[in-house]
């Protein structure tokens, strides 16, 4: 399999098995759009040039899910958009990439989007986390940003908003 993204990086193979798994039903979540998914996840790995093999999980999730896995992780009880568990194993890449749906549907409301626009977001920003960014300050928070932008250039045609 071969990472899509930036022609420069597309001779770099992929060994990077992408599941998604849908534990919610709010959201339809398509054939389309999880290839929608994996390919973005892939184009991600294509832009940061990652080589090493591995698997990642992205699950789609209600705000009660995400709520409580946002308590029991980081000691916070409010829902979140995404997070990011790196389980990664001596050269694997390897995580799960956990979504809120409903934030997401809230999210596309508020910034005049899609309810895919937002599920494409987060999942490269939370493959972003797992390739070690991190948003915690305001520099790491806009260098997520603009690196989210330009992957998700041709899917999210008008990136009008910010990711927090």
């Amino acid at each position: 399999m071969k990472c899509s993204g930036p022609r420069k990086y597309r001779h770099m193979k992929s060994r990077v098995k992408i599941t998604v798994k849908n534990l919610q039903k709010k959201v339809s979540l398509t054939q389309l759009k999880q290839e929608r998914i994996k390919q973005l996840i892939r184009k991600t790995c294509a832009s940061e040039a990652v080589k090493r093999p591995g698997e990642i999980t992205v699950c789609l999730v209600t705000n009660s899910l995400i709520r409580e896995l946002n308590l029991n992780y980081l000691a916070d009880y409010r829902p979140t958009d995404v997070m990011a568990f790196d389980l990664a194993q001596e050269g694997m890449l390897s995580g799960d990439i956990v979504i809120s749906t409903d934030t997401a549907a809230s999210n596309a409301r508020r910034f005049k989007t899609s309810v895919e626009q937002e599920l494409l977001l987060y999942a490269v920003h939370g493959m972003l986390h797992l390739l070690g960014y991190d948003d915690a300050t305001l520099s790491g928070r806009r260098l997520m940003e603009r690196k989210a932008a330009v992957i998700l250039g041709k899917y999210l045609w008008q990136y009008k908003r910010q990711t927090r």
